[in-house]
Parts: structure tokens; C-alpha cells; sequence
């Protein structure tokens, strides 16, 4: 089948089988970052982004994807290595194997959450597994990454 979508920015009009997942399908594209971890749709490592929401790409077929922007991390660079000082800083960055599900997911939750409480943000990650670091070390980098953003005039927004 035929899938026309944009992925990280660029239109894409590329063949899927009807069955191929879209983790499989990104990842065959050279998007490497979207990782394979538990199957189940349990962990947070495939987590890409579908027209702006944060989806698990080991549970959506790639057809789904027709029509629709798709980001990966490769897509947003700048944002993950600018939020991934912070995570470094607090010595949560381990082995990095989830960061890439874990980052998509905290840079939604960015733009869909005005100033979240710690409670919220545990909340909006909670399908993130990391076996390395813990969430006290993600949890105080996120608040300090919020904190500069908001000082930079660059908080969260509606989007």
C-alpha cells in the first residue's frame, strides 16, 4: 500500500505492507532512535510523534501514518540534546536505551501541558520504563529544563 506522510518534516510517499508496524517501518527508513523494547506496548521506547501526539509505533500499523506528519527524534534534534543537558545533569541519562521514547514524550507533554505539577508530569510519563536511572533524576531535570524555558520566555504551550 501506497503511504504519503511527512516524516520529520519532509513528504514522504513510500510502500508498506498492510501488516508492518509502523516502529519497523521508521526504523527501516534509517530512524534509529525509535527503539523496540517490550512489544506490549508497556515501555515508552517507541514513542513518536503522530500529528503532534506521542504514540507507541510498536502498537500502530504504518498505513495509519497516511496523511500524517510523523516526528522522530532525528526530527527534533535540537530540542532533545538542549533537554538531554538537563537530564545529564541530574544523572539520569544512564544508559540513554529510553531516552529517545522518553524525550518524545516529555517534549509533547511540553506543548500540551501549561506548567505541570510534579504529579502531573509522573502522570504523563507514567508509560515510560527506565530500568537505569530511576524517575528522581528524569523528574528533577524536567523541572529544572521547565524552570529555564519559562526563564527564557519559552514555557509550554497549547499547540
Amino acid at each position: 500500500m501506497k503511504v504519503d506522510f511527512w516524516l520529520n518534516g519532509v513528504r514522504r510517499s513510500e510502500e508498506a505492507q498492510p501488516d508492518t508496524l509502523l516502529l519497523d517501518f521508521l526504523r527501516s527508513r534509517g530512524c534509529y532512535s525509535v527503539k523496540r523494547g517490550c512489544e506490549t506496548a508497556n515501555c515508552g521506547l517507541c514513542t513518536v510523534l503522530l500529528d503532534g501526539k506521542p504514540v507507541l509505533s510498536c502498537s500502530v500499523l504504518a498505513v495509519r501514518a497516511d496523511g500524517k506528519k510523523v516526528v522522530t527524534l532525528e526530527g527534533l534534534q535540537k530540542e532533545a540534546e538542549e533537554f538531554g543537558a538537563f537530564l545529564a545533569d541530574e544523572g539520569a541519562e544512564q544508559c540513554g536505551f529510553c531516552n529517545p521514547g522518553f524525550v518524545m514524550n516529555v517534549l509533547a507533554m511540553m506543548k500540551e501541558l501549561e506548567d505541570p505539577t510534579e504529579e502531573e508530569i509522573q502522570e504523563y510519563l507514567a508509560g515510560n520504563l527506565c530500568r537505569c536511572s530511576g524517575f528522581a533524576g528524569q523528574t528533577r531535570g524536567i523541572l529544572n529544563y521547565l524552570r529555564y524555558k519559562k526563564s527564557q520566555g519559552k514555557g509550554a504551550s497549547k499547540a
